[in-house]
């Protein structure tokens, strides 16, 4: 049978050892998938290490949101479901099995998502992010619920929204759903398919302000402009809740890491 499943993992080739996780945690999938690897010309040892697993290897154009479009575009006809994971993220067990038969059962569903794990440097699990079915329901003016690793896309809806935009530097993901929701329907699969690893000092989290203010940006952009004049009264919580929840994951990652 063809292999219906795509996965991208853009990594700049400076954590093999967590690629190596990463790459084995889909291999262990049930359900088959096919991996492209984009990453430098001179990341020789990344390169290497994707070969050992059977991935494609591409070479980086420069930017986060650029490779993934890259690896992306890497789909055959017979890859009906794409997605991108980190280099230092992985697929939960069952992960691919619950997102790909949500997706093959219902026609009218361009996403099928679950739970993440967020865990630290050594795997000890921090903190469990729940969506559930409402998360889509506050995606155009709540935080963001849904967790990107271990989603999966259909790939003709990825196609008719145009991929990712480049020009984000942190909340592509987030206008990426913003976008699918005109293509479909979403569905929770009421599992945890995905663990993120939480760096106190990654970019995303280091630069909290300006990831918000990304991400209010982008969701002001698909209010109607009536919600986006009253956009203020919404704001100022939603992004106060966000700080204190990345708070709570940072101090127990570091009181973990103390602990050891």
């Amino acid at each position: 049978m063809a292999t219906e499943v795509l996965i991208v993992i853009p990594t700049l080739g400076q954590r093999v050892d967590y690629l190596r996780q990463t790459l084995e945690s889909i291999r262990n999938q049930q359900v088959e998938a096919d991996i492209t690897v984009v990453t430098p010309s001179s990341s020789v040892t990344a390169r290497s290490l994707a070969h050992e697993f059977g991935a494609k290897v591409i070479d980086d154009p420069g930017s986060l949101p650029a490779a993934i479009n890259l690896g992306v575009a890497q789909a055959g006809v017979q890859h009906s479901y794409v997605n991108w994971l980190g280099d230092d993220d992985l697929l939960a067990p069952g992960s691919l099995l619950a997102t790909h038969a949500a997706l093959s059962a219902d026609s009218g569903v361009v996403i099928a998502y679950g739970a993440c794990e967020y865990i630290d440097e050594e795997g000890q699990t921090l903190w469990v992010s729940r969506a559930g079915k409402w998360a889509q329901r506050i995606l155009s003016w709540g935080p963001d619920l849904i967790p990107q690793p271990g989603m999966l896309v259909r790939s003709d809806a990825w196609a008719a929204v145009g991929g990712l935009d480049t020009s984000l530097r942190f909340a592509f993901d987030l206008d990426l759903l913003l976008k699918l929701r005109g293509q479909g329907g979403f569905v929770d699969v009421g599992q945890v398919v995905s663990q993120f690893r939480w760096h106190p000092d990654s970019l995303t989290v280091s630069d909290r302000t300006s990831s918000l203010n990304e991400s209010e940006e982008i969701k002001r952009r698909y209010l109607s402009p009536r919600a986006r004049k009253l956009s203020w009264l919404w704001e100022k919580p939603v992004r106060g809740a966000t700080r204190v929840a990345a708070r709570s994951v940072t101090r127990r990652a570091r009181q973990a890491a103390n602990a050891r």
